[in-house]
């Protein structure tokens, strides 16, 4: 507000026209940018200012919270450098597969197909040993029949046990060599069993090591959160400080070399404070504070 307006609204308040809520509005909204403005100015000019006798409390004290900051910086840097191993290092256990898992499977996998070829031939077997079984089954009904008639000719009756001890022997081959495939389908099962458990002892481990990422992901996310709150803290009171040296330097311009000095590159903006300040105090006139 400037002085014309200020004789101008208080003609009208002299004729009944009062805007108390609007001066007062108008007063907080100055006040505000105000505020920026002192912080804004105490930033630029606060390390031009130790030898202010009057601003010493808010310069060292400031040194010290910029120290504690780039401390607090340096551990939050470190933190996310935790949190970015421990993400990378849980993407390669759950994305990945060790050396000696990928042997495992490939193993499993060779004792799988060695199986499937193994029961296959038993299947095969089974079936053929119930073919013979059934052809032999045939014979020896017919031997019976041919036995209760007395016309039949010897060599007929010779032929058929001939052949009949022909099926014996392949069927005494194929229930051997069922045998040892059935010795043989153990093992394999056996072997197979012993790498399925190598298999889940090395996911097993790898749920572990995953887990102790989690863990370490959780912990770093906390030490973050932490770190960025006491930080958050630390800079607010740094904006304080501000805003108590830029106050003080924008106050004392006039009467204070030290203050003139560390301001002579703002001295607009210094300008433009008091001119707030003044335009602050007029509308409180008005509006009767």
């Amino acid at each position: 507000m400037t002085t014309s307006r200020y004789i101008l609204a208080r003609i009208a308040q002299a004729f009944g026209i009062v805007r108390r809520q609007r001066r007062m509005a108008e007063a907080a909204s100055e006040m505000h940018l105000l505020r920026e403005a002192e912080q804004f100015l105490g930033q630029k000019v606060w390390d031009k200012v130790e030898g202010i006798e009057e601003l010493g409390i808010e310069y060292w004290n400031l040194r010290r919270l910029l120290s504690e900051r780039e401390k607090l910086s340096q551990k939050l840097e470190e933190s996310e450098e935790v949190l970015a191993l421990a993400h990378d290092q849980r993407t390669n256990l759950l994305g990945a597969k060790t050396e000696p898992q990928l042997e495992l499977e490939e193993k499993r996998s060779e004792l799988l197909t060695r199986l499937e070829k193994l029961a296959r031939e038993r299947d095969e077997l089974i079936t053929r040993a119930r073919e013979i079984r059934r052809i032999y089954d045939g014979m020896r009904t017919k031997l019976d029949v041919l036995g209760s008639e007395a016309n039949v000719e010897e060599r007929i009756r010779a032929t058929t046990k001939e052949r009949m001890g022909e099926l014996r022997t392949d069927f005494t081959n194929l229930k051997e060599r069922r045998d040892a495939l059935a010795t043989e389908i153990s093992a394999i099962e056996v072997d197979l069993g012993k790498v399925e458990e190598q298999i889940d002892e090395e996911r097993s481990r790898h749920r572990k090591e995953a887990a102790t990422a989690f863990q370490q992901i959780g912990d770093a996310n906390r030490n973050i959160s932490a770190l960025k709150a006491e930080m958050g803290l630390i800079e607010t009171q740094m904006l304080q400080l501000y805003g108590e040296i830029g106050r003080h330097v924008s106050r004392n311009v006039a009467n204070n070399p030290g203050c003139s000095s560390a301001s002579k590159e703002y001295r607009p903006m210094v300008e433009v404070m008091s001119q707030l300040r003044r335009s602050i105090s007029l509308n409180h006139r008005l509006a009767g504070m």
